[in-house]
């Protein structure tokens, strides 16, 4: 079966600096890859790559099997439009209610929802996550860290898309929240049937969310496998990293030893 999304032999660097180094993944339809590794080893930069913010020096991209690697503009959205993405810091239009937040995508272009529809729509996302339909009407201002996480997840979700990319999702939350969102996420990705694409440093997250982990090091994946298996990885540089050891094979930028 074609993966759903390829990424073949991928390089990256900017100035003298080596991003990705070679990378190559396979992301199976339905599956929920985490990308795991130390702050600037690059899994921002891969996602940036599959999404098209930024091209890559050499290598494939490839989505059901087609290069989008050097799509036009037009083309980007039109595979754009097949995405979710849970953000970080939330990114929540301040200015606009959490129902026109949540239906923002699908009130733009061909085939747009009316005011009517795309707010019945942003309630029905809002249910999904756990959250009543009167929210739907306050202002991001009025929520807080936790209810604007659950709106970002609920704006991932409306168009119902096929991939679906988690940037740090737990992010500034306290641990029951972060459980929350965490249950969230695997229970709204499998109802939908969703590929789901997470960056986190947060082990928690990868023990909830994952189906299968990749770790990512000085621009190269070195160890990729099912999540149950993370904790025998057989891999110093796992080990050191799932256990938060100071101690170990990773350098660390401006520690001496």
């Amino acid at each position: 079966m074609t993966p759903q999304i390829q990424l073949v032999n991928v390089h990256k660097k900017f100035g003298n600096k080596v991003v990705l180094d070679g990378i190559h993944v396979n992301i199976a339809k339905g599956e929920s890859l985490v990308i795991v590794g130390g702050s600037g080893s690059g899994k921002s930069v891969m996602i940036k790559h599959i999404i098209g913010l930024i091209k890559p020096d050499s290598g494939q991209i490839l989505f059901e099997g087609e290069d989008i690697t050097h799509h036009s503009f037009a083309q980007r959205i039109d595979f754009l439009r097949q995405c979710g993405m849970l953000f970080q810091g939330g990114a929540l239009f301040d200015s606009l209610p959490v129902w026109r937040n949540i239906a923002f995508a699908v009130m733009q272009g061909p085939g747009a929802l009316k005011y009517r529809a795309a707010k019945e729509l942003a309630i029905e996302k809002l249910a999904a996550v756990g959250m009543p339909p009167e929210v739907a009407d306050l202002m991001p201002a009025e929520l807080s860290g936790g209810m604007q996480k659950r709106v970002g997840l609920a704006r991932a979700i409306a168009t119902n898309p096929k991939v679906i990319f988690f940037d740090e999702p737990t992010t500034g939350l306290d641990p029951i929240m972060a459980d929350v969102i965490n249950e969230l996420i695997v229970s709204c990705v499998k109802k939908l049937g969703s590929t789901a694409i997470t960056i986190t440093h947060d082990m928690s997250s990868v023990r909830k969310i994952a189906s299968r982990v990749a770790m990512i090091y000085q621009g190269k994946i070195i160890w990729d496998g099912p999540v149950a298996a993370i904790d025998h990885s057989g891999n110093p540089y796992v080990d050191q990293f799932v256990h938060g050891r100071a101690d170990g094979p990773i350098e660390l930028a401006g520690v001496k030893r």
